[in-house]
């Protein structure tokens, strides 16, 4: 453990920082999961609305630092391209 009152204080602010990234990575994940799930149902209202919700949290992962913008970016394509997908079926 620390000695320091500095690396004391390090520790307790690493520990907040990583339950932060951790739950904004925890929600990130959660709406790419209902978004796939919504997918491969083929319901195409359920998954526009999902899309929509997806998309705001990689926009929000990106300004947290969570993931870099080129990752979402890569995200968004791809799953823009199976909800068009689900919509020509």
């Amino acid at each position: 453990m620390a000695n320091h009152f500095s690396a004391l204080k390090r520790a307790r602010q690493t520990e907040r920082r990583t339950a932060r990234n951790r739950a904004n990575r925890s929600r990130l994940r959660t709406a790419l999961r209902s978004l796939r799930e919504s997918l491969a149902k083929g319901d195409k209202q359920a998954a526009e609305q999902s899309f929509r919700q997806t998309v705001s949290a990689l926009d929000k992962a990106i300004q947290k630092g969570v993931i870099h913008e080129n990752t979402a970016s890569r995200y968004k394509s791809r799953l823009s391209a199976r909800l068009t997908k689900v919509g020509t079926k």
